[in-house]
């Protein structure tokens, strides 16, 4: 493996160095779309960049220090929550059923938009210790935040006070997270995705013994969402 020259080359001084850097990182996610991590080579990335070879070294060690901050960069994207977007209405003003089913909307998109580059991340944190910490990160601090919300409907009087915050919301994440894969990298049914998101929010409410609301049409869905 290629070393850089010094420790300071790795964090870009210009807003030049940050552009380069950033083509880097773009070109790399789509070399790694569509070869996979194995086959993916650095003269690739730095082809698809429109770099020299060695103007990569300048940046990076390996396509494995590229890829591990891609897939840190992707992490912290899907499990991101949203930004004010001068949105006319708070978070506070939607019953606990909507914020839940906005939170898995805005999850499923995520998801679905990146879905090429979360199956090479998926591959990868199977035997990469680095990249399974970024995935194991997002996934806990998902887990924190959604621990947080059902203890404020607990006490709310709103959630069922024999559910257990932190098993819930680990069992609850990790079936939205599972779900996601199995359906959008793996492929493994196919299902329209207003009706996904609507049954991850129903099968969520129910586990934590939400009051249950008037049958949705699918336009209501839309409007809602």
């Amino acid at each position: 493996m290629r070393k850089r020259a010094a420790a300071p080359n790795s964090t870009p001084r210009s807003r030049k160095g940050e552009r380069t850097r950033t083509r880097l990182l773009e070109a790399a996610k789509k070399v790694f779309e569509e070869d996979g991590f194995l086959n993916a080579r650095i003269t690739d990335i730095s082809k698809r960049a429109k770099l020299s070879h060695g103007s990569f070294y300048h940046y990076f060690d390996s396509k494995e220090e590229i890829f591990r901050e891609l897939a840190q960069e992707q992490e912290s994207r899907l499990t991101a929550p949203p930004g004010d977007g001068g949105a006319a209405r708070s978070p506070d003003d939607d019953s606990p059923r909507d914020r839940i089913r906005k939170a898995n909307r805005r999850y499923l998109e995520r998801y679905r938009d990146e879905a090429r580059i979360m199956g090479v991340i998926e591959q990868v944190s199977r035997y990469d210790a680095h990249v399974n910490a970024a995935r194991m990160g997002s996934q806990k601090h998902f887990a924190e935040r959604s621990e947080r919300a059902i203890r404020r409907l607990q006490k709310q009087g709103l959630a069922d006070a024999r559910v257990d915050p932190a098993i819930a919301a680990d069992a609850l994440g990790a079936m939205v997270a599972r779900f996601a894969e199995l359906w959008l990298v793996q492929g493994y049914r196919e299902f329209d995705f207003e009706s996904a998101a609507e049954q991850l929010t129903l099968l969520w409410g129910n586990a934590l013994g939400l009051a249950s609301e008037p049958r949705r049409t699918r336009r209501q869905m839309r409007k809602r969402t």
